[in-house]
């Protein structure tokens, strides 16, 4: 195992610049990172060393509307092909033909949608919390799904999500309190999300869902697939994290934890890393 100092990688697609962290065997097989929202890198910062521990390589990718210097303008700018074109990227960047996929929250709607759209780039994938987008769709018509997704609609106002989301009263601390997040959690949102000026960036993925793809909204899933769900997650309900297996055309594994709220990696850092390296040993 050759160990590998923890380093930058930079990369420009249409005029953005990316950064990534790069760390862990520089011959292991390389897992691919990416966080949700409201969070950024830090979000997989208790996993990380644990999948080195494992032998394998992490890419942990801050994304377009976070990183700085990749904040375009527009609902557009957002869309999820914008989004996947973003890792392969990222892969191409890193000199990688294929990597293992880790998403969680909206990084997991990625990780889906990498998987659809290019799966020879994919050895395995390990989606969190977010079910398949079209599990997802259905259990909005079939379960509770639209009531607890709520805050999509809210987030398609102009302006005012921003003002509340960066407010310094307690309103928002209240809410993300209520999702699940702990003090440093939220002290972290504050820091990375708010001072950093990266809210209304992560607030543009929202605003691009009505450009959403049906086709790739319903892709079928050909890598071997486990799914992380947590039973305590307020925004996301049994219905969609049922109905995924449905369109996974491989080998397919459902993770349930029991008491666990959204933050997964944050509250199981151990056990999601387990099951991150379980899949990448039988995911090839």
């Amino acid at each position: 195992m050759v160990e590998s100092r923890p380093e930058e990688i930079r990369f420009d697609r249409d005029g953005l610049r990316f950064r990534a962290i790069d760390s862990g065997p520089a011959d292991g097989e390389a897992v691919v990172l990416l966080h949700g929202f409201p969070q950024r890198t830090s979000s997989w910062d208790e996993v990380v060393p644990l999948l080195h521990a494992a032998g394998l390589r992490t890419l942990v990718l801050d994304q377009r509307g976070y990183c700085e210097t990749a904040r375009p303008r527009g609902r557009r700018a957002y869309r999820l092909s914008e989004l996947v074109g973003d890792v392969t990227a990222l892969l191409d960047s890193a000199g990688l033909e294929r990597a293992h996929v880790v998403g969680h929250d909206w990084g997991a709607a990625v990780a889906w949608g990498v998987a659809a759209a290019h799966p020879q780039r994919v050895r395995s994938l390990t989606a969190v919390s977010v079910p398949h987008p079209a599990a997802f769709l259905k259990a909005m018509v079939a379960s509770d799904q639209l009531l607890r997704s709520w805050y999509i609609g809210f987030f398609q106002l102009p302006w005012l999500p921003e003002k509340l989301l960066t407010s310094s009263g307690r309103r928002p601390e209240r809410a993300l309190a209520g999702m699940g997040m702990t003090r440093p959690m939220i002290e972290r949102f504050r820091r990375e999300m708010v001072a950093d000026g990266a809210i209304p960036g992560g607030l543009g993925w929202y605003r691009a869902l009505p450009f959403a793809s049906p086709k790739g909204s319903t892709a079928r899933i050909l890598v071997p697939t486990t799914f992380v769900w947590s039973d305590n997650d307020p925004a996301l309900g049994r219905g969609g994290a049922e109905r995924t297996a449905h369109y996974v055309d491989a080998d397919y594994r459902f993770v349930e934890f029991s008491g666990v709220s959204h933050w997964i990696p944050d509250e199981r850092p151990v056990e999601l890393a387990e099951a991150i390296i379980d899949r990448a040993r039988t995911g090839n």
